[in-house]
């Protein structure tokens, strides 16, 4: 039994906030910025418009391009760091807007790298036999965390939604859900958190992030990661058509390349207009590349993230 990945879906926010923008109201500049994040714009969630808003745009779109309906899914899953409520879970809440009237839907939470966290999880749940099509989402509404006074860490930050459709296969094949990896060390949460939370402070609280520690760690382990999935399949780096990276940093995604020889034109980045989305950010990547025609059916695909926690995970899929 394996886990088919039938289509992806990505959804962005209209309003567009560019570095030009932040320079008014921050001591910085495009070129500062571009320089050291490689980020030269991200979108914006409208005041009225919800994480769980763009996790359906996403669902819809992945769900045309599996050509599959809402009758046919039987698990959702969302993960996200802003949900639109403390409880119940976005996820039910998205279940419901696209009528998917069976199976379980809930939330996943490991922050940037949640898709891979949900990923995985979808992928036990369908070889296992306790669900046939999967719903796969990562959304945030990450702009609504963001201290704006705070250089280091609201030039980084953007909103948005991908989604993936995921249905267990039956018999021979090579297609799916090769091997994954996750991994959590919660030594070292103080390096990207948010100081507050209805338990500990009854704040929504802001992002606090220690930027250099978080590059140090995030080149390491993502490398880590990613070999570690590689190795599980019984399959070297160099047999991965394309490197599909968590957008949390152009000078991270070429760190990672540098550090395993991988070459920068198999590496696919949407940093520079999506900014960081948090668990969006792979499968808007994904979805960015389906679409281009660059990601083709059969090719070898490696997805990767590293997030608060600190978390960190890969994922590898023939598509």
């Amino acid at each position: 039994m394996r886990s088919v990945l039938l289509g992806v879906g990505g959804h962005l926010p209209e309003r567009v906030l560019t570095n030009a923008e932040l320079a008014k109201r921050l001591d910085t500049s495009d070129e500062w910025i571009v320089e050291r994040t490689g980020i030269r714009e991200r979108r914006i969630a409208a005041d009225d418009e919800k994480t769980s808003d763009l996790a359906c745009v996403a669902a819809l779109n992945a769900m045309n391009a599996a050509g599959r309906e809402a009758s046919d899914i039987d698990l959702v899953i969302v993960a996200t760091t802003t949900p639109d409520l403390t409880f119940p879970a976005t996820a039910a809440r998205v279940q419901a807007e696209l009528g998917i009237n069976q199976g379980a839907a809930f939330d996943l939470q490991a922050v940037c790298s949640g898709f891979i966290f949900a990923l995985a999880t979808a992928d036990n749940f369908l070889v296992r036999g306790q669900a046939k099509t999967a719903l796969v989402i990562g959304a945030e509404t990450f702009s609504r965390l963001l201290d704006w006074d705070d250089r280091g860490t609201c030039i980084l930050f953007g909103d948005g939604a991908g989604a993936v459709i995921l249905e267990a296969e039956d018999g021979p094949g090579d297609r799916g859900v090769i091997s994954t990896f996750l991994r959590t060390d919660g030594r070292m949460h103080d390096l990207l958190y948010v100081d507050g939370g209805v338990s500990e402070t009854n704040t929504v609280g802001k992002v606090r992030m220690v930027g250099n520690a978080v590059f140090r760690q995030a080149v390491e382990h993502i490398s880590g990661a990613m070999l570690e999935a590689c190795a599980r399949a019984g399959l070297s780096i160099d047999a991965v058509d394309w490197f599909v990276p968590h957008q949390a940093n152009q000078r991270i995604l070429d760190g990672v390349a540098r550090k395993l020889g991988i070459d920068a034109q198999k590496v696919v980045s949407t940093v520079a207009f999506h900014g960081n989305t948090s668990a969006a950010s792979v499968p808007l990547a994904l979805d960015v590349a389906v679409r281009d025609g660059r990601i083709k059916p059969g090719q070898l695909v490696l997805m990767e993230a590293l997030g608060g926690g600190l978390t960190w995970g890969a994922a590898l899929v023939r598509m």
